[in-house]
């Protein structure tokens, strides 16, 4: 997977080293909301493809009890990253490491137990290898009763919205193991496998969901 860094939009450039990207304006007042009502605002966070970094500084502001810990395989994010860690005003942005989701052993963040995962808009762009391993990941690294939280475009039990079938299709295109993933066929059972439950789906803008498991 590392050979193949992905961003499906282009990321503008503050000049700073901090770069924004328009689904991450979209969407973070949206997954802020969701993580108030959900109550995960305190804790060690895991995030796994961070891309830009910009979900870890909004909602390390927003929540003064979460501590962040950035990763990712591609350089540029993590170089983002490191530029949203810098500005901060505060020290509870970590990281970034490099963390191949596919693999078995997430190097140094191993031998930590977590509060929180958080993956967002990576499982529709990646091998399919690379949530089996985030799913296995999360079952060996949270604490019991830590969360995984996920973002972006899932089917459900073979239903899909037609935007979502389209933009499938469009993924497809660009690489057969990308594509739109069915939640309640392909991760729930994975996720049961690795010692998770299903907790909740929340519908978002854009057809989008928030699934959160719960070890």
């Amino acid at each position: 997977m590392a050979d193949k860094p992905v961003a499906l939009e282009d990321r503008a450039d503050g000049g700073d080293g901090r770069r924004y990207a328009p689904s991450t304006a979209r969407n973070r007042e949206p997954i802020r909301d969701l993580f108030a009502a959900q109550g995960l605002t305190a804790g060690d966070v895991l995030e796994i493809a961070s891309g830009t970094g910009e979900h870890g500084a909004f909602l390390t502001d927003t929540f003064p009890r979460l501590r962040w810990t950035y990763s990712d395989i591609d350089p540029a994010g993590r170089a983002s990253q490191e530029a949203w860690r810098n500005a901060a005003e505060h020290d509870r942005l970590l990281g970034p490491v490099i963390i191949d989701a596919s693999s078995d052993d997430w190097g140094e963040v191993e031998g930590k137990a977590w509060d929180l995962m958080v993956s967002v808009n990576m499982v529709h762009i990646s091998p399919f290898v690379a949530t089996e391993g985030l799913l296995r990941g999360a079952g060996r690294l949270l604490k019991p009763g830590g969360h995984l939280f996920l973002y972006g475009p899932y089917a459900r039990n073979g239903e899909i919205a037609p935007s979502n079938a389209a933009f499938s299709e469009n993924l497809q295109s660009r690489d057969p193991a990308w594509g739109v993933r069915d939640l309640d066929r392909q991760l729930v059972p994975l996720a049961e496998a690795a010692g998770l439950h299903l907790k909740d789906v929340v519908p978002m803008p854009a057809n989008n969901f928030s699934v959160i498991f719960r070890r």
